[in-house]
C-alpha cells in the first residue's frame, strides 16, 4: 500500500502557505467567486466519492485545496490524516484523486509525547517525539529497523521541515496494530505516523 503514496496532508494545520494567495490581478470579488466555486468543486467531489460519514469534510476540503496547490506531485495519490479524530478511529485515508476514489482507511499512531488517545500536542523539533503537522510530499521507500518505511519531506518551514531530519517516516508497527488498545488507546510512536502491521 505504501509505495502508492506520493503525497501525504496532515490536518489541522496554518494553511496560508498553500490556501491565503491570489493572483495580482484578481479583484476581491473575483477572488470570492473563485474561492466559492472550489467549495463548490470540492463537495461535489466529496459527495461522488460517498465520504460523508467517513471523512470530515473540513478536514478532506483543506487537503484538496493543498493538493491542487501543490506542482511537485507525480500521482494522483493524496493521503489525509486526521488529527481531530482518536487514534483507536480510522483517520488514515488514501485517495485516488483521478478514479475519485478512497483506496484505504486504517487507524494510525502518533507521537508518544502528542497526547494519549488524541493528538494534542506537535512539533517540528528533534527529540521531542511528538508529530508533526503539515503539507508533505512522499519520497522513496526503504527497509529499516521498523520494516517497509516511506520517508517524508515536510514542507512548511518551522512546521514540518525537519520531519525528514527527524527521521519521521511512515512504517508499521505491531503497537498500532488495533489489538492493543485495550487501555483505551494505540500504542504511540517517536513521532513517526505508525501503521498496523496486520489488515484492519
Amino acid at each position: 500500500m505504501l509505495r502508492f503514496i506520493v503525497f501525504i496532508l496532515f490536518l489541522f494545520l496554518p494553511c496560508t502557505l498553500f490556501l491565503g494567495g491570489k493572483s495580482s490581478d484578481s479583484t476581491p470579488d473575483s477572488a470570492e467567486r473563485a474561492a466559492v466555486s472550489d467549495v463548490e468543486a470540492y463537495a461535489s467531489l466529496y459527495r461522488s466519492m460517498q465520504l460523508e460519514g467517513v471523512v470530515n469534510w473540513k478536514a478532506f476540503r483543506q487537503a484538496v485545496a493543498g493538493y491542487n496547490r501543490i506542482k511537485e506531485k507525480n500521482k494522483p495519490i493524496l493521503t489525509l490524516i486526521d488529527f481531530s479524530k482518536p487514534s483507536t478511529e480510522k483517520r488514515f485515508f488514501v485517495f485516488d484523486m483521478e478514479k475519485k476514489k478512497l483506496l484505504y482507511s486504517s487507524v494510525v499512531a502518533h507521537g508518544r509525547n502528542s497526547g494519549e488517545n488524541y493528538a494534542t500536542s506537535f512539533s517540528n523539533q528533534y527529540g521531542s517525539y511528538k508529530s508533526s503537522l503539515g503539507f508533505y510530499l512522499t519520497e522513496n521507500t526503504y527497509q529499516g529497523g521498523n520494516g517497509y518505511s516511506l520517508i517524508l519531506n515536510g514542507l512548511e518551514k518551522g512546521i514540518n521541515d525537519k520531519a525528514k531530519a527527524r527521521s519521521i517516516v511512515v512504517h508499521g508497527a505491531p503497537y498500532a496494530n488495533p489489538s492493543v488498545a485495550a487501555s483505551g488507546r494505540l500504542g504511540r510512536s517517536l513521532g513517526c505516523p505508525a501503521l498496523p502491521t496486520k489488515p484492519v
